[in-house]
């Protein structure tokens, strides 16, 4: 698996030091990123530079290549996803601060009870008067995690981190992961209906099918907040707005298009039904297991095989998860094709485009971090009951309409984004008819 290391490397401070380090990494193998320099003296350089490498190997087979150098010293090199999760991603922290007795009496005894006493009287004010309108759980049985599988709820935690973390930056949403250590539907469905009062919307991640589908039909029925799970509608919603973007360059007409989806699990699966809700008229799909074939069937996707889709279809996309699926020779020229198994897809951007398609991504392109902060935000200024399609398409024709040319999906870490797409979400959550529009206005 592909790592990033930074070594912090102490050397004599002259002339063409720094340019025999970064040698000595090319020979290794290593593709240099960051350089940050921590110390400069009169006589000693102190530089920490951090290396993408292969493996763990990798890595120190290249310290030890760069102890080997004359004078150069590798005081420590560590792997750059244990040092960003040291301590762990999250915390808690009060919005605003209590510095004297009266601000105690605000905040707590004796204010509080009469804030407590009119949301006991009047529910929709816990809303304004508490964090439960700017607040989601992030809930998971880890039973489906990134491309690791089923490593359990607890190793899934550091995902959860990361995903609150966004929420927080980006949007401005209190989110708390909730890990589950249960593989039973009925447990999961019921711990989360006890729980969700304390929420004002419930994002469902990494859970494995089909357990997932049940689970999130079950909670839409039975909860009046919004429930999504991020693996089946934040990838589409991102999904679908890359497929605009690259159809308006490649000067294909989606809505008239033969789309197809190669692969049906979660993410597969909501990528398939979402373009076909979004007004395409014909959605192909395949994928080896009949259970999976059959759900999509139902709901209106063409099940066939992966010669004929190929064949067919002016857009494919591909979540098999079977690196080097497609070869060349499958690629029909013009086609769109966005590969985006992790971290090597069914065919290399280059590959395809070598072959004839029009345009051609791969997974680091589509990132559902682009998806879920701003439709739970929409959706909880709105005080939506639900996230429907209405508000899910909103969202994909809002990130399609801030990419440029060279684009296929704007910057993750660009506020206005997700400012965009937060406005989209929530008009759509009024015209559509599930805004509450008796709830309070919130601010984030």
């Amino acid at each position: 698996m592909p790592i990033d290391c930074t070594y912090r490397l102490r050397w004599p401070h002259r002339t063409g030091e720094l340019a025999t380090i970064a040698r000595r990494i090319s020979d290794h193998g290593g593709l240099i990123g960051d350089i940050i320099t921590i110390n400069i003296a009169r006589h000693e350089t102190i530089r920490e530079i951090t290396v993408e490498l292969r493996d763990r190997e990798h890595a120190a087979q290249l310290a030890d290549g760069l102890a080997g150098l004359p004078n150069v010293h590798v005081v420590w090199y560590r792997d750059r996803a244990f040092m960003a999760h040291e301590g762990g991603k999250l915390t808690m922290t009060a919005s605003r601060p209590v510095l004297t007795n009266q601000d105690v009496r605000d905040v707590y005894t004796p204010g509080v009870a009469r804030v407590c006493s009119a949301i006991h009287q009047s529910p929709a004010l816990a809303r304004r008067f508490t964090t439960l309108g700017r607040s989601v759980a992030i809930v998971t049985n880890g039973s489906r995690v990134l491309g690791l599988g089923d490593i359990g709820a607890l190793a899934s935690l550091p995902v959860m981190e990361g995903k609150a973390l966004f929420y927080a930056q980006l949007v401005g949403i209190n989110a708390v992961p909730i890990i589950l250590d249960t593989r039973d539907v009925n447990e999961f469905v019921e711990t989360v209906i006890r729980i969700a009062p304390g929420f004002g919307g419930i994002h469902l991640e990494d859970i494995s099918t089909p357990a997932c589908f049940e689970i999130e039909e079950r909670l839409i029925g039975a909860l009046s907040q919004p429930v999504m799970h991020d693996d089946v509608h934040g990838t589409a919603v991102v999904t679908l707005a890359a497929a605009i973007a690259a159809c308006r360059q490649a000067d294909i007409r989606l809505d008239a298009a033969v789309v197809g989806q190669i692969g049906l699990g979660a993410a597969g699966y909501g990528i398939a039904t979402l373009i076909h809700d979004a007004g395409v008229k014909r959605v192909l799909a395949t994928d080896p297991n009949p259970a999976a074939a059959a759900h999509a069937a139902a709901q209106g996707i063409e099940i066939t095989s992966l010669a004929d889709l190929m064949t067919q279809a002016d857009v494919v996309v591909a979540t098999s998860g079977k690196p080097g699926l497609i070869t060349p020779e499958m690629v029909r020229p013009g086609q769109v094709i966005l590969a985006l198994t992790n971290p090597v897809p069914e065919i290399e951007p280059e590959a395809a485009l070598a072959a004839g398609a029009a345009f051609a991504a791969d997974g680091t392109s589509v990132n559902n971090v682009l998806g879920y902060p701003g439709i739970f935000r929409g959706a909880l200024l709105a005080g939506a009951r639900s996230i429907n399609v209405e508000m899910k398409r909103a969202a994909a024709w809002a990130l399609a309409g801030l990419t440029v040319e060279s684009e296929l999906i704007p910057e993750v870490l660009d506020r206005h984004v997700h400012d965009t797409v937060t406005e989209a979400v929530r008009q759509a959550a009024v015209d559509s008819g599930v805004a509450d529009p008796t709830a309070p206005e919130l601010t984030f």
